[in-house]
């Protein structure tokens, strides 16, 4: 008995800690996201000074590579780390749909799926 209580305490502290989700936002660096460099946690202060490229692409992709910065989701005033890095590189700068797990505690998506969110018309 005491071995299904410790079960069932575990399944329902998993399921508290992570959820499957579906996030709307843009793949960006967590230097620009998260104020690292940039007053208004976007690119717009870097791609007007030029200095990292002519689009946010570039942008994201050169924080990466010279501050050791990580791909993440901006998804409004939110700011998800990202698993797998490869995958999200891919999708640098781009306006995206994301389905995965998100870890709570560590604000962590696990990518299930990276897809172009379509434009409003």
């Amino acid at each position: 008995m005491r071995g299904w209580i410790v079960l069932l305490v575990f399944a329902v502290l998993v399921t508290e800690l992570s959820h499957a989700a579906t996030f709307h936002g843009e793949i960006g660096d967590s230097s620009c996201a998260l104020n690292v460099h940039s007053l208004s946690r976007s690119h717009k202060e870097m791609l007007k000074s030029r200095s990292f490229g002519p689009d946010a692409v570039s942008c994201a992709r050169h924080c990466v590579v010279q501050f050791a910065s990580s791909y993440v989701l901006v998804e409004k005033k939110n700011v998800y780390r990202l698993d797998n890095q490869e995958k999200a590189e891919k999708w640098a700068g781009q306006t995206v749909i994301v389905t995965g797990e998100l870890d709570v505690k560590r604000n962590l998506i696990t990518i299930g799926s990276i897809q172009l969110a379509q434009s409003p018309k």
